[in-house]
């Protein structure tokens, strides 16, 4: 067996010992499809990265 596969294989196996961040995970994974399908309908703004990294770095001074 390859790396990769024992790591596919440990993750799937601690994510079964998880049930609750399993639903966690399911319940992130829709806010995301939503705030995408809100962002392609336009209602949702857009930052520039560099505004939002200048923001941050001037925030945290």
């Amino acid at each position: 067996m390859r790396a990769e596969e024992r790591a596919r294989l440990a993750e799937s196996m601690l994510a079964s010992l998880h049930s609750p961040l399993a639903e966690i995970d399911a319940a992130w994974a829709q806010e995301i499809d939503e705030r995408i399908a809100a962002f392609d309908r336009g209602e949702i703004p857009a930052y520039a990265a560099e505004d939002v990294f200048s923001d941050a770095r001037r925030m945290s001074r």
